[in-house]
């Protein structure tokens, strides 16, 4: 009978090595799908009835012009001592004024909220397989403009472009990559701070970089910080996986995401893509 081949200490760790690699890609695959259903999800449900209050908005706005005409018409017909006691008691002057303007900034609100669905939607492409050429400056902007409200009570942002040649690659992907490091950035940051986004080229690569004046982190946080599940942020604050999952990202661009941070001076890290 043959026997058995014996497996050495170190072809086992080989293999434990191996399978800790899929287990992480099959982390970082379901963690794209789940987060693509759902923001396909919410985007769908959202859509339909922002479409309809948008359009009461429209009319809304018609309305009370008509109205507010009507009223000075008719107050015509009262003598100017009621008229004035009358506006003075309803606040009629202010009312005018300040009716147009709640419109008008309802209308802008509607309007913000539409361009977060739209980005929302191209966002839910994430698991798309296809290569394709994109705009990689156009995926920054609808990137900022998803997470624009959590990092606006942090920091400022200061976009630093340079207009770039067409990138092919999975531009929800890299969308995500960049969601991550915003947030993260976001959260290094106690307030009032900056976080920069540069970007640039050269024969070989295209790249973004994302650097905050937050806290930073020393050698033994930065050796740890693409571990799957490794976080040093508060416990129910953070998975862990955002960092894992961009780096599989980079890498399956052909890609390389670079780090440097200084404690209590902040990080940067850069993403560069083959052109």
């Amino acid at each position: 009978m043959k026997q058995p081949e014996t497996v050495s200490p170190e072809q086992l760790a080989q293999l434990y090595a191996e399978l800790a690699v899929m287990k992480e890609r099959l982390l970082q695959s379901e963690k794209l799908a789940s987060l693509g259903q759902l923001a396909a999800g919410v985007a769908h449900e959202i859509n339909n009835p922002i479409g309809y209050v948008a359009s009461n908005m429209t009319v809304l706005a018609e309305y009370s012009n008509s109205l507010i005409n009507l009223v000075k018409l008719l107050s015509q017909q009262v003598n100017e001592v009621s008229r004035s006691a009358l506006w003075a008691q309803f606040d009629f002057d202010y009312v005018c004024a300040d009716l147009p303007k709640l419109v008008k900034e309802s209308e802008q609100g509607l309007s913000r909220v539409v361009e977060i669905i739209r980005d929302l939607k191209d966002f839910s492409h994430i698991d798309e397989a296809e290569f394709v050429e994109a705009d990689l400056q156009l995926g920054i902007l609808s990137t900022l403009n998803l997470v624009g409200n959590e990092l606006k009570y942090k920091a400022e942002v200061i976009k630093d472009f340079t207009e770039l040649p067409k990138l092919r690659c999975i531009p929800s992907q890299l969308n995500q990559v960049l969601l991550n490091l915003l947030v993260n950035a976001a959260q290094a940051i106690e307030q009032d701070g900056i976080i920069r986004i540069t970007t640039g080229f050269d024969n070989s690569w295209v790249w973004f970089e994302v650097s905050d004046n937050g806290k930073g982190m020393d050698d033994a946080e930065l050796a740890r910080i693409f571990e799957p599940f490794y976080t040093s942020k508060p416990k129910g604050e953070g998975t862990g996986l955002g960092l894992s999952l961009s780096r599989s990202i980079v890498e399956k661009h052909h890609g390389v995401i670079e780090v440097s941070s200084t404690p209590g001076a902040g990080s940067c890290f850069t993403v560069k893509i083959p052109r």
